[in-house]
């Protein structure tokens, strides 16, 4: 797999040169790839999609750059022709929504992009018109996926799958074509895929809604990053890693699926917390725990994570973990003995005598429990 250093930039599509389209004329596009990241569903208006670009996108840094430079003749939007005479804008979003609230005073008032700063009539007038490129979807997909996957302009880790999802599945490209072709790993590029497949599953089974979850923010990667953990392959019953199902989970699975998508994300109407704090090592804790049949009761009871875990682990394991971990810190406490503990303090002997009486109790009892085992053991035989 070649590096991304490695990689040619294709060409970007040229559509017969540059033409200039009125702003009036140029629409944001829904089906950007970051809309989705941002949680903009189908129902979304040209205020939303502005909104949205402002307030997650960083557009006030390229808005301030065209106020004070003026917008650059050779940085043209790549849009793609309606039948109703405009044109969505397929690349360039972001400019879009930068000459929109210049020239728009209400708009920066409803956005609350206030601290922008006004334009003459002529800088506005001049901006009425912008530099485009006519192309499709399909004829640019090469050169945005290699800008924005691991290119200069990077997306989200949803934008990216959301672009694989739709350039594989709308135009029947192969998952290592993309790969090649974005200068990536196939494996990324598959567990990308995969992820925004269970995802979509999720909704369609109606075990998961994006809109619903506990945290403002969607980490798409908790899933993604999963798909390479055993727990939760064998867990949601997916079969051969190089699978490309559109419906990776076994309807059989999909009970399984809604519990994970859960304790991935919560569930805002539900008040249910995310179980997962940080994704490590709480995803890998969330991995170990659902390998189990008590480790998954645990979770569906509700119990903390810390707990279900204790429990996934089986008594024997947690037996001898405590004996361990109780070995370590009584060497510990030896090693500090002389500058730790004064002659005078009764309290901490008194403490030490405890400790002593705990542990000759402790093994008595394993004493007699293996002399019974054994006794057993011969009447059976």
């Amino acid at each position: 797999m070649k590096t991304q250093a490695e990689t040619q930039a294709p060409p970007a599509p040229t559509g017969g040169g540059y033409q200039r389209v009125e702003l009036k004329d140029l629409l944001l596009d829904l089906r950007n790839p970051r809309m989705a990241e941002l949680g903009i569903t189908s129902s979304a208006t040209q205020f939303d999609l502005v909104k949205a670009l402002w307030e997650e996108m960083a557009v006030e840094e390229v808005a301030m750059s065209i106020a004070y430079n003026g917008y650059f003749e050779h940085e043209p939007l790549f849009v793609e022709a309606t039948s109703g005479g405009k044109y969505i804008v397929i690349e360039g979003n972001r400019r879009l929504a930068a000459v929109m609230l210049l020239v728009d005073a209400s708009l920066r008032q409803r956005v609350k992009a206030t601290k922008l700063p006004a334009i003459s009539k002529e800088a506005a007038d001049e901006l009425r018109e912008l530099p485009v490129i006519i192309t499709t979807r399909k004829e640019s997909w090469r050169y945005l996926g290699f800008k924005h996957v691991n290119g200069p302009a990077t997306w989200g880790s949803y934008a990216k799958a959301e672009y694989i999802a739709h350039v594989h599945n709308d135009y029947g490209i192969p998952l290592e074509e993309i790969a090649k072709q974005i200068g990536d790993y196939n494996s990324t590029v598959l567990r990308m895929y995969r992820g925004l497949m269970i995802v979509e599953q999720a909704e369609e089974a109606k075990v998961f809604k994006r809109t619903d979850i506990a945290k403002n923010r969607f980490h798409f990667n908790y899933i993604y990053t999963g798909m390479d953990y055993p727990g939760i392959i064998n867990f949601l019953g997916l079969r051969s890693k190089a699978a490309t199902d559109r419906r990776p989970v076994p309807s059989n699975k999909v009970k399984n699926l809604g519990d994970l998508m859960v304790w991935l994300y919560g569930r805002e109407s539900s008040d249910t917390e995310s179980l997962i704090r940080s994704q490590n090592p709480d995803l890998k804790t969330l991995d170990m725990v659902i390998q189990t049949e008590a480790g998954v009761k645990a979770l569906r009871d509700g119990l903390p994570l810390s707990v279900a875990h204790d429990i996934s682990q089986g008594d024997e394991r947690i037996f001898r973990q405590a004996l361990q971990q109780a070995k370590q810190a009584l060497q510990k406490a030896h090693g500090t003995l002389t500058t730790g503990y004064a002659s005078g303090e009764d309290d901490v002997l008194k403490l030490a005598e405890d400790v002593d009486s705990l542990a000759r109790a402790l093994v008595d009892a394993m004493v007699a429990k293996k002399t019974k085992d054994r006794r057993d053991a011969r009447k059976k035989g």
